[in-house]
């Protein structure tokens, strides 16, 4: 029975803490979205105004009164207002003494000032228990619920259980809070959503320079050189032919250049026989942007597949199939079947399908609803081993479509390769480095470095 009771009594201890009155300082936008939210989920709101009798617009339920009455009755306090308008609470200090206050605030830009304003906020009202969250939440959010839009809430403070206590709240509201720590991680949780897509910019800047060199290379392989020496002009092929020669060659340099800095970390940790150094800055910025250079290179490998669909319909494609029948009519001769062309024809083509196709596959996996759902190991399995199978057969599948010109020098315009040929350069360097590290005795060595094995050196052997 005891038990019983005290398990009664806990509950709703917990139930009244997650209802506990919740003061706003603040009817902006956010102020009012955030205020409507605590009264669905079952929390009394009190705003807190300069002038309590002209306060309009906000949501029906919750009370209005002056900052000093409105202290009086809560203890946990969002600030919703800009850090330039503080000072007002300086003459509240006094009735602010161990009240948890949430700072909400954002700058208009990153770095704007030298410390963070929650950080700010702590030295302005040293009494008061200052905890940073809810600036990544819009007031968007926060009135279409958390299925339309980001539910994510970063919390940090120096107080654990005024912490805590935000965190609660923010469940309450069926948001997903994060505990990063200690208030000195607020001035980067007030920069994070002024970024503008962080993690994309590299990749995106590769894949722009990747397209721009790839169009500049097959106009004038493809467009000028036909046009200069012959004096034909193909500049239809601007529209469909060139950019689906782009799209192919970057999506599999892109799709390189996911697994090319794992091999590279891999003979950096065996060169030093250790992995307890720290990679390269570059290196570490290359690491962490895989992600988006694999979704960015899934979206050029969507974009040559539309295009090669439309290859049957163009005009310029049935005008050639229909003068070769008209040639051979002429000549009275018909074109015997290729056996080795068919076969090459066949294999390009289920090597292109299979390869998208667990493309696919590595696309869906990195999304963090699916991520979610599979262990490491299953994780691992999809994203190294299929997406190495995946390199290779979009490699196998530029090379069957060369075949042999690298051979002919007629396909050396201007003494100048094919673009496939420049494509599948670092991609096979990828592929046969990592050839070398899954041999056996390299691979043992680089597990055992994983393991946290170091090789001695040579200068502290001979001390020994």
């Amino acid at each position: 029975m005891k038990k019983m009771e005290m398990s009664e009594k806990a509950t709703v201890g917990e139930n009244d803490r997650k209802r506990e009155t919740i003061c706003i300082f603040g009817t902006g936008d956010f102020g009012r979205s955030l205020g409507m939210r605590l009264l669905q989920s079952g929390h009394p709101v009190i705003f807190g105004s300069r002038n309590p009798q002209n306060s309009t617009l906000l949501p029906s339920g919750a009370q209005v009164l002056t900052h000093a009455d409105a202290l009086k009755e809560c203890k946990i306090i969002f600030l919703a207002v800009h850090r330039e308008n503080y000072d007002f609470l300086l003459a509240l200090s006094n009735l602010l003494d161990g009240k948890v206050l949430v700072d909400v605030s954002n700058n208009l830009r990153i770095n704007q000032y030298p410390e963070s304003n929650a950080q700010y906020l702590s030295q302005l009202l040293p009494k008061a228990i200052v905890v940073k969250g809810f600036n990544t939440v819009s007031a968007w959010a926060l009135q279409s619920g958390s299925l339309d839009a980001n539910s994510q809430v970063f919390v940090c403070g120096d107080d654990d259980k005024s912490k805590q206590r935000v965190i609660d709240v923010a469940r309450s509201l069926g948001l997903t809070p994060l505990d990063r720590g200690s208030l000195q991680a607020a001035k980067e949780i007030e920069n994070y959503p002024l970024q503008l897509f962080p993690m994309w910019r590299l990749p995106l800047a590769i894949a722009f320079g990747l397209t721009v060199f790839f169009f500049v290379y097959c106009v004038v392989i493809d467009v000028i050189h036909p046009y200069v020496t012959k004096n034909r002009d193909v500049s239809y092929k601007l529209a469909i032919s060139v950019p689906n020669r782009i799209f192919p060659n970057v999506s599999l340099i892109l799709l390189s250049l996911v697994y090319l800095p794992g091999v590279i970390a891999a003979f950096i940790q065996l060169h030093r026989g250790t992995k307890y150094k720290r990679f390269p800055n570059w290196l570490d910025r290359w690491m962490l942007c895989r992600k988006q250079l694999g979704l960015v290179a899934l979206a050029y490998a969507f974009l040559h597949v539309l295009y090669t669909f439309i290859i049957p319909t163009r005009i310029s494609v049935r005008w050639r199939w229909i003068h070769s029948m008209i040639e051979e009519s002429k000549m009275n001769k018909t074109m015997e079947l290729s056996k080795v062309l068919s076969w090459r024809v066949d294999v390009y083509f289920a090597l292109g399908m299979l390869g998208f196709g667990l493309y696919i596959l590595l696309g869906i996996t990195s999304f963090p609803s699916v991520s979610n759902a599979v262990n490491w190991r299953e994780f691992r399995f999809v994203q190294s081993k299929l997406g190495h199978v995946t390199l290779l057969l979009c490699t196998a599948h530029a090379a069957l479509f060369g075949w042999d010109r690298f051979l002919q020098s007629k396909w050396y315009r201007w003494g100048l390769p094919q673009a496939y040929m420049l494509a599948i350069v670092i991609p096979c360097v990828v592929l046969v480095l990592k050839l070398i590290q899954i041999t056996p005795c390299v691979d043992r060595m680089i597990i055992r470095i994983r393991q946290g094995w170091e090789r001695i050196p040579k200068t502290k052997q001979a001390l020994v």
